[in-house]
């Protein structure tokens, strides 16, 4: 008797989208409902078939203040964000910055 490794059909398998947003600066300006909304569905439709790339300067913590204030559609963002997800943390003075007079860029 063989055994052999069961495999998923073609047509089960999550085909992988080749297109990757990035979505930077998120909390620069606060969403109102709407735009959460349309930011979840986004992330939703997104959600385990390919990569996001988003920047922010606000710990999770502080998000549902990003969303206007609503727990539930920041806590459904952030599962399906952060679900097999890396964060990169970048402390450390702006690269920005480094040319005005009297800032060091240097950490």
């Amino acid at each position: 008797m063989s055994i052999r490794p069961t495999r998923c059909r073609q047509s089960q398998r999550p085909k992988p989208d080749p297109f990757c947003p990035a979505l930077d600066e998120i909390g620069y300006l606060p969403l109102d409902k709407a735009g959460a909304d349309l930011l979840f569905q986004l992330i939703s439709q997104r959600y385990e078939r390919g990569a996001n790339v988003v920047t922010t300067n606000k710990a999770y913590k502080h998000w549902p203040g990003l969303f206007n204030n609503d727990a539930g559609i920041t806590t459904a963002i952030l599962d399906r964000l952060l679900h097999r997800a890396d964060t990169v943390v970048l402390e450390g003075k702006s690269y920005r910055r480094k040319d005005r007079p009297g800032e060091d860029a240097a950490t």
